[in-house]
């Protein structure tokens, strides 16, 4: 063995999971991604997807996707920059600056993908780029790669971040990036106090979409539609892997940010495309959820449902207030145990634990798609309660 295997080798962190049977990563699913997925021949409750208007298995994105595939191939064998943009991905950019309210879109091939090249190519070294402290890993990354300065602010906290644009030079670049629905707490961001404090310092506003396209907003257009506050905010980033049931990503902005972007983003640059049924999927899923308003109407429905019955029960929820909604355990070891039983129970949660957050911020993460049923939430509240009981998490 030698010394890079030997320094991996103790990190077994997942065998001591596996030994004691809680672990409960890469759980293999053996149907569609619905309110009931098969695992190991077991039929699930699934709550523990992102996607929030139910669309994985709808027939016209299925048609879609299939029907690209049929007239493009499965890929397109090179990037966006050389040989890899079909007049699908032109179609679906047009139809996403659109959508969010902005002049242009660059559609990249993971949403991962477009924080991280996009926050490491907007601003310089004697620029500023600043941070909720609970932003998403994806925009950590991008950070890491930026040599600008950097700061942090306390989560939702314009206090912490006005002491943060006060020590900007005031000539130089500032940037404030957030999340508009953070992914874990389901809480929104302040946008109306961080564009007022933009403005106040000149500074300029980037947003993460990822969980608010399709949840919040006019037809679903996201935060910033939600407080409107779009004309405001500079930069918007979307995913499709959420409300649109495919894979990739988008950034969308004036037509100096896109051009700065289509030529210097090196994720954009050198990554392959998307691929063509991922791309028709989402021009499907787009014209799904513009035209079936009732989706998101549901989905708020069974998420007002949901946050008074946990809340009911004596469940620490936080302060959500999408479907996205946080139990916090606040331990390891019950955070696993619990997840394990309401897997034996039949529901499918995902746990949140160190090193993510920290160990006394362990959760697990309940989030609900506007195919779900009244009863099914119910019924799921039901057995979380039952089990939590068990554990001693609540009374």
């Amino acid at each position: 063995m030698n010394l890079l295997q030997e320094k991996l080798a103790k990190y077994d962190e997942p065998q001591k999971a596996k030994a004691a049977g809680i672990y409960p990563y890469f759980r293999a699913i053996e149907s569609d991604q619905d309110t009931e997925v098969l695992i190991n021949g077991k039929k699930v409750s699934m709550f523990g997807s992102n996607s929030y208007l139910g669309l994985t298995n709808h027939p016209k994105i299925k048609e879609a996707s299939i029907e690209a595939i049929k007239k493009y191939g499965t890929g397109c064998a090179g990037s966006r920059f050389l040989n890899g943009t079909l007049d699908l991905h032109i179609e679906l950019e047009k139809k996403l600056a659109k959508l969010v309210g902005k002049e242009e879109a660059l559609v990249y091939s993971t949403g991962f993908n477009v924080n991280l090249g996009v926050v490491s190519a907007l601003t310089g070294r004697e620029d500023y780029l600043i941070f909720d402290e609970l932003d998403h890993a994806s925009i950590m990354a991008g950070k890491q790669l930026s040599f600008s300065k950097t700061m942090k602010f306390k989560h939702n906290n314009m206090e912490s971040l006005e002491k943060c644009l006060q020590k900007c030079e005031p000539d130089k670049v500032k940037l404030i990036v957030v999340d508009g629905v953070f992914s874990m707490e389901g809480d929104i961001a302040n946008l109306p106090g961080i564009v007022a404090l933009a403005k106040k310092y000149n500074a300029s506003v980037y947003v993460d979409e990822a969980h608010g396209i399709g949840v919040l907003g006019d037809h679903g257009r996201g935060t910033c539609s939600h407080f409107g506050v779009t004309d405001d905010v500079d930069v918007i980033m979307g995913t499709f892997s959420k409300s649109f049931a495919s894979i990739g990503g988008f950034v969308a902005s004036n037509k100096e940010v896109i051009n700065w972007l289509r030529h210097n983003s090196r994720p954009y640059i050198f990554s392959a495309s998307a691929t063509p049924s991922a791309t028709a999927a989402v021009i499907a899923a787009i014209d799904i959820m513009l035209s079936e308003p009732e989706r998101i109407a549901h989905l708020w429905e069974l998420t007002h449902f949901a946050i008074d019955g946990f809340r009911a029960m004596g469940f620490e929820i936080g302060h959500t207030e999408t479907p996205i909604i946080p139990l916090f355990i606040r331990d390891n070891q019950k955070t696993f145990l619990l997840t394990t039983m309401l897997f034996e129970e039949g529901v499918f949660i995902n746990p949140v634990v160190s090193p993510a957050v920290p160990s006394e911020d362990t959760l697990v993460r309940f989030s609900l798609m506007a195919t779900h049923t009244k009863e099914q939430v119910a019924t799921a509240l039901e057995k979380i309660g039952k089990c939590a009981r068990k554990l001693g998490i609540i009374q």
